[in-house]
């Protein structure tokens, strides 16, 4: 009798997002073998690994041109009591599958997926358990691109606790010391008139309300979606008691000063606890300055631009890793914030520049009529030929990219000269006020 073996069915593929869900429908339809396939897959990757580093908030609007295989990466940082928030706008007609994703970067320096916006509306939300460094993920499905708005922000997971005031209200701080330096203040004094109301920050249950010691009338309101007790102290008046259900809103009590806190102006002593108390401030106050957003004309958005003058640009917009690049420089604007272009040079570089120094190509450096037979490239590279040049056409000199020169003859038609076929060329003007 011959013996068998148990058949080993392998695993069925169970994807822990979108974008492995595609991932893998580009490889069951050997896609991921063809070079635009391998290429999504590479910049997915890299968008990863060479992240651009930003600080939240921050507003881009991108063009992916839907012929090349792009990702994006954004690194920045967020603490505890945060809540990331992000948006997606599609800018241009678009029904593509796009994905976005988020990842922390753990104590390893490993990328850990936390979190995946959501396929239709494109929003993501997020609240981080601890202080860490995250980047997001954005990429389309192959062949397909447009324009598309990124808006990242951290934003307070908690809504301020007294009626009518910001965080601007906010007198004493976490670690303040108290006794002589005996303790430290655990946590955020916000001030406000007598009788104010003070407000639920979030959804909860009452655990304690009544006079407590040194805290006076204080409220516990616990919150069961973060596991963490809010303290509210010194109140002038309790409005609710043990046991009741807490919407976010609801009035609680109001100001005073009663405990310990007879012989200060009336205000609200507001604590959080975990494991021990922690800093309130991340879950009351919007990090970072206030969101420049995207705005005015974006027609350079995925067009051909020129620089200016001799300039530098930056890997981002704050100025790190700058590259040197030189006047009348051929670039495409492939991103815009509110101050600056993210522009793509011809081999490949990006970086950022001020927005009041690229203009678009509507009016020609220079106009050559050319003494030779020549040849047209379709890139900055003698083996990219494009077509023929004849003796005495004439072209108009768009730019130029290191050793050459982008030109677009009498049909239109764009492409790129040796700086010594130019040099070899008549030059009917030399001004840059050519029209075309």
């Amino acid at each position: 009798m011959l013996g068998c073996e148990n058949e080993k069915v392998p695993a069925p593929f169970k994807p822990r997002n979108d974008h492995e869900a595609y991932e893998h429908s580009l490889e069951e339809a050997n896609l991921l073998s063809t070079a635009l396939g391998a290429d999504w897959q590479k910049s997915a990757q890299t968008s990863l690994e060479s992240p651009i580093k930003i600080s939240s908030p921050y507003e881009e609007a991108i063009y992916i041109d839907e012929k090349e295989a792009v990702a994006l990466g954004y690194q920045f940082s967020a603490k505890r009591g945060q809540k990331i928030q992000v948006n997606v706008e599609r800018m241009s007609q678009n029904d593509a599958k796009t994905f976005v994703d988020l990842f922390r970067i753990d104590e390893h320096s490993k990328l850990r997926h936390v979190a995946t916006a959501d396929s239709e509306e494109l929003l993501l939300g997020f609240e981080p358990r601890r202080d860490a460094i995250y980047v997001l993920r954005f990429q389309p499905e192959l062949l397909r691109g447009g324009e598309f708005k990124i808006t990242i922000q951290n934003v307070p997971t908690l809504r301020f606790p007294v009626a009518g005031k910001t965080d601007k209200a906010i007198g004493s701080f976490w670690g303040a010391p108290r006794d002589g330096g005996r303790r430290k203040h655990e946590g955020v004094d916000i001030f406000a008139a007598r009788g104010t109301p003070i407000i639920a920050p979030t959804d909860g249950y009452v655990r304690t309300a009544g006079k407590r010691g040194i805290g006076g009338n204080v409220v516990w309101l616990y919150d069961s979606k973060r596991s963490q007790s809010l303290y509210f102290a010194h109140l002038n008046k309790i409005l609710v008691k043990k046991g009741d259900r807490i919407n976010a809103g609801d009035t609680l009590g109001t100001v005073g000063n009663t405990g310990n806190a007879r012989t200060t102006p009336p205000h609200l002593h507001f604590g959080i606890y975990k494991n021990g108390a922690t800093d309130p401030l991340n879950h009351l106050k919007a990090t970072g300055k206030r969101l420049k957003r995207v705005g005015g004309d974006l027609s350079y958005l995925g067009e051909e631009i020129r620089v200016n003058r001799s300039t530098s640009i930056s890997k981002d917009v704050e100025g790190r890793q700058s590259i040197r690049i030189a006047k009348n420089q051929i670039a495409r604007a492939i991103g815009t914030t509110a101050s600056h272009y993210r522009i793509e040079l011809p081999n490949g570089q990006e970086g950022y520049i001020r927005k009041n120094l690229i203009s678009d190509l509507d009016r020609s450096l220079e106009r050559l009529y050319a003494r030779d037979h020549g040849v047209l490239l379709k890139s900055p590279d003698r083996r990219a030929y494009l077509t023929d040049v004849d003796a005495n056409d004439q072209l108009f000199v768009l730019g130029k990219n290191r050793d050459f020169w982008l030109v677009e003859n009498d049909a239109g038609q764009k492409g790129w000269i040796t700086n010594n076929y130019k040099n070899s060329s008549r030059s009917r003007r030399s001004y840059s006020d050519t029209p075309r």
